[in-house]
């Protein structure tokens, strides 16, 4: 198979992995912490994760020719800081062994495939517009603290843009690591770089870890992870039958568990950084980015815990002025089609408004609840329209 190689794909893919793990991977470190487990065992989890999402990604984009990202769960590691209290290592292992099953389970009985075959292509877009809403207005705020480097990268990306469209987000990645260099905030020199090791953590099943961390674990993840997932293809233009991609990160998560692969779920934020036109014009051509991700996964898994640090060598925000302009062009994607049709306008605006807000209830994440009032108000405006 002919791969030609080309550097917005790596650029596209060395983001959507910087934007993953700064994101959250200090959040599992702290859940890891919570289960007592020691300094090994945490680069555990950090290779397992890395191994599982870097072989999902490269699979699934192959197998498809489409952008599909994998990742973790951010909304899933949140909720096992506080979940996981008084549960010992191997009950923990055991509730992550259950919610994967679960998982699988519902992408071989096709249950989730069916669900979203029903979710109007309008409010997937709202959807993803309010999910990604906040790293737009981040790449502004961020101006607040460190005005010369954020002005540096935004005034490169807009006299760039139309010139060197595909090169444009490396360019200002270029551009933001100079002047953090010349304004001393870099700090690579505390880095201390090694493999991680697998380690194995046997099971053990306890009806309450179960019930209290294993099921909420596999509802967060479903909702607040694969549906913003499945969404974010579909808001670009790819179609896939997400049944087997459920199947599949189900069965990772069950394989990877005892190593510390708590979860696994199809990527919305990172994916998005990767579906953009400054990543190829040729949206058949943006898998690419996708595998590159996958082996930027890779990588990171094998360093473990090491890569937290490397993160935390660049500036705060460096990371988040990077993530905004590479998602620029999504967002308004994301607007441009979901309020483009007037009669479903309103329900649209609705579930953008609440995905952004970011209010979460019963430890379930806003996306989830967007498209849940927006999808009731468009089968309420679509009946009366009827009538």
């Amino acid at each position: 198979m002919r791969f030609a190689f080309s550097f917005s794909h790596l650029c596209a893919g060395f983001i959507a992995v910087l934007v993953s793990y700064t994101s959250s991977a200090a959040i599992i470190f702290q859940a890891a912490a919570t289960v007592g487990a020691t300094t090994v065992e945490m680069n555990s989890w950090m290779w397992a994760l890395g191994l599982g999402m870097g072989a999902t990604c490269i699979g699934f984009s192959l197998r498809y020719r489409q952008p599909i990202l994998t990742a973790w769960s951010t909304p899933g590691a949140a909720l096992l800081v506080t979940a996981l209290a008084g549960v010992s290592l191997n009950e923990a292992i055991g509730a992550f062994l259950f919610s994967s099953s679960l998982i699988l389970l519902c992408g071989i009985t096709g249950w989730f495939s069916r669900i979203m075959r029903l979710v109007p292509a309008s409010l997937a877009a709202a959807m993803l517009g309010g999910v990604l809403l906040s790293f737009g207005l981040d790449l502004f705020s961020s101006v607040q603290s460190q005005p010369w480097l954020v002005s540096a990268m935004l005034a490169t990306y807009l006299v760039l843009r139309k010139r060197l469209p595909r090169y444009v987000i490396a360019l200002s990645l270029v551009a933001g690591l100079v002047v953090a260099a010349s304004l001393d905030l870099l700090h690579f020199d505390t880095l201390t770089w090694q493999l991680a090791r697998p380690v194995w953590m046997s099971p053990s099943f306890d009806l309450a870890s179960l019930i209290g961390v294993g099921l909420p674990l596999f509802v967060v993840t479903m909702a607040s992870q694969n549906v913003p997932g499945v969404a974010v293809l579909r808001a670009h233009g790819y179609q896939v039958n997400a049944s087997p991609l459920i199947s599949w990160t189900g069965l990772t998560g069950m394989v990877l568990a005892p190593f510390g692969g708590f979860a696994f779920n199809l990527a919305a934020i990172s994916a998005a950084v990767c579906m953009g036109e400054e990543v190829d014009t040729d949206p058949k051509q943006r898998y690419k980015a996708a595998v590159w991700a996958g082996v930027f996964y890779l990588l990171m898994g094998l360093l473990g815990a090491t890569v937290v640090g490397l993160f935390a060598a660049l500036p705060a925000e460096l990371v988040m002025a990077i993530a905004g302009l590479a998602l620029l062009g999504t967002i308004g994607h994301s607007l441009s089609v979901a309020l483009a049709a007037e009669e479903e306008r309103e329900a649209a605006l609705l579930t953008f408004m609440i995905t952004a807000s970011g209010v979460a209830l019963f430890d379930i994440g806003s996306a989830f609840w967007g498209l849940l009032i927006g999808g009731i108000i468009y089968a309420l405006n679509m009946k009366n329209s009827r009538q």
